[in-house]
């Protein structure tokens, strides 16, 4: 029993589709799958209709945007199975008219520079919620003003911090997306620590005792920084996840559905957490309704 908890479709920044994802997954033998799109909720109740089809077991999740204010850095917060996920609804809109504004002025630097237009961008975008550097990125490939997605032309117009198209902007803070999780009766992991250098950040949620998890199995982390992440979750009893952060053909290297996974031990204390969750949430509806 294995589980990819990290996955992108086209309601964000992936090229797949949500069956496209979840039939990939029962291909590969995973038994659990998390689709993960960016500051959305959206694919849950397809996905759960196609759980059943394909006899795979889907978590609802998200994967919401974050800022660390103390370091001025970008965090990434996996949250699994909010039990009241319309209290995460505000932060998603917000999170993603945030994203949608830095896109808007990073497409009006690239059409500056590039003839083509927003028409040309945006079909690639139909299905997302927000417009992605990937979807730009993909026009200005498909017009022959770039051979790859990820190399000279994207590094010269996008990459952090001194590309000269990219647009960023402060998201809500870590500790409020945090609070807010939990008030949703959701699980609150920290994704792929090493990819956006939250280390220090990750040490002080420990310490507060902010997380129920870390992505320890991502590609942006190697064996001896894997191994750091786990002694943590040991120490602190968090469940260690795993997951391929699937994007398709928007992925930056070669990573596919099933490359990092979860293992049977951390899915079962998922699984008892999201059900303790669940149970919190039942009670508290009982008693609102006396």
């Amino acid at each position: 029993m294995a589980g990819d908890l990290h996955c992108h479709t086209t309601l964000s920044d992936g090229s797949l589709g949500i069956e496209e994802v979840i039939a990939q997954a029962k291909r590969v033998g995973l038994d659990y799958l998390a689709i993960t799109d960016h500051d959305t909720l959206s694919s849950s109740n397809r996905a759960k209709i196609l759980a059943e089809r394909y006899n795979i077991s889907v978590i609802p999740a998200v994967e919401l945007s974050a800022w660390d204010k103390t370091r001025n850095n970008k965090v990434h917060i996996l949250c699994y199975a909010p039990q009241k996920p319309d209290r995460l609804e505000g932060l998603c809109l917000k999170c993603c008219q945030i994203r949608k504004e830095c896109a808007k002025e990073m497409l009006a630097k690239v059409m500056d520079i590039y003839p083509i237009t927003e028409d040309m961008v945006y079909k690639y975008a139909k299905s997302s919620k927000s417009l992605y550097k990937s979807h730009i990125m993909r026009a200005l490939v498909n017009y022959g003003y770039a051979t790859e997605f990820y190399g000279p032309v994207n590094d010269s117009l996008f990459k952090y911090p001194d590309g000269k198209c990219l647009v960023q902007r402060e998201y809500p803070d870590v500790n409020f997306v945090i609070d807010l999780i939990h008030s949703a009766k959701g699980v609150a992991v920290l994704a792929h620590p090493y990819h956006f250098g939250n280390i220090e950040l990750l040490e002080e949620l420990v310490r507060a005792g902010k997380l129920d998890g870390i992505e320890v199995n991502h590609h942006s982390a190697n064996e001896e920084e894997r191994a750091y992440l786990r002694k943590i979750c040991q120490e602190n009893d968090l469940i260690m996840t795993g997951g391929s952060d699937f994007h398709g053909l928007y992925n930056d290297r070669v990573t596919y559905i099933g490359s990092n996974v979860c293992d049977d031990e951390n899915i079962e204390k998922l699984k008892k957490l999201i059900h303790i969750n669940s149970q919190k949430a039942n009670n508290k509806a009982v008693k609102s309704d006396e």
